[in-house]
């Protein structure tokens, strides 16, 4: 699998990354589920994948990864986030709450430590306050994370590139999120700053069809495909995925995108999907025109 320079860093990643979100309901004394995730992330592995990102929010994933993956931590970059209680006993953002989060997220994983911390979507107000940000500088300092980042979305993005604190941005970059593209994608690439694309295709809603999809952001995502009709979305479906996920890696400055699954078999199924390289540039200017014309004030990037 193709592995790009993640800006400044010593890291060499994957163009694609696995998602922990899409675990969080496995339970981790099941030994079924654990079965799934041991062929889950051993195959991403073995098929080239070397990033794995997961979040404090995301249930049981932290923790599944720790159990299915420690003993081959030399084979992949292992980046968590921080920010949301998640059943800890502080308010979301509390300084105390980001570093108790960091300890609990190391001890899950079965670490000493990551490979980067993001802060995870907390808005311009809080990071003007600069407290959250010192949190992630004393962790770097201690050795508990190499690197830090920001993982959000819009003008909140924008700051937190402009503040030069952070190695890496995590932002939503897809066929119908591309207001990052403009806003703040020339600025972290100007950076050179790693660049995480995430929900890379979108969570695939145009396959609801006329019906839209229950989870939230595929939504709002299914309202927009909708109105920018996109005729290669009736193509076969591996065709529109990879369309939709070679879009998002065409963009100047993505270092990986990260996508989520439960099932063992998809990773190299992607990595197929991606052999053509990127897409053909009067492909990627259509897309880009026909969200130029068709985007709507309130189509910002969804957190």
């Amino acid at each position: 699998m193709e592995k790009r320079k993640f800006g400044k860093t010593d890291m060499n990643v994957s163009v694609l990354g696995f998602g922990g979100a899409e675990i969080r309901s496995l339970q981790p004394h099941d030994p079924e589920a654990l079965k799934t995730m041991d062929r889950l992330l051993g195959s991403a592995l073995d098929a080239g994948l070397n990033v794995m990102d997961t979040a404090e929010c995301y249930g049981n994933s932290e923790e599944l990864i720790g159990l299915a993956v420690a003993g081959r931590r030399k084979d992949y970059y292992l980046f968590t986030k921080c920010g949301h209680a998640a059943g800890m006993e502080y308010d979301d953002w509390d300084p105390l709450l980001l570093a108790e989060s960091i300890d609990r997220s190391l001890k899950r994983l079965k670490t000493d430590y990551v490979d980067l911390i993001h802060l995870h979507s907390c808005s311009e107000e809080i990071l003007k306050r600069g407290e959250v940000i010192e949190v992630l500088k004393r962790a770097k300092e201690a050795g508990k994370t190499r690197y830090i980042g920001y993982s959000g979305e819009n003008e909140a993005a924008l700051y937190a590139i402009r503040t030069g604190e952070f190695d890496s941005l995590q932002t939503s970059i897809n066929l119908a999120d591309q207001r990052g593209i403009d806003l703040v994608l020339p600025e972290a690439r100007d950076r050179e700053m790693g660049i995480i694309a995430k929900r890379p295709i979108a969570n695939v809603a145009w396959a609801s069809g006329s019906e839209p999809p229950q989870n939230e952001y595929a939504t709002e995502y299914w309202r927009r495909l909708r109105k920018l009709d996109y005729g290669f979305l009736q193509e076969h479906p591996q065709d529109a995925v990879a369309t939709a996920l070679r879009f998002t890696l065409s963009m100047s400055g993505v270092c990986t995108a990260i996508v989520g699954t439960t099932n063992p078999d998809r990773w190299v199924q992607n990595a197929k999907l991606l052999e053509k390289g990127p897409l053909a540039p009067g492909i990627i200017r259509d897309i880009r025109e026909k969200w130029a014309s068709t985007a709507e004030e309130d189509w910002i990037g969804q957190i």
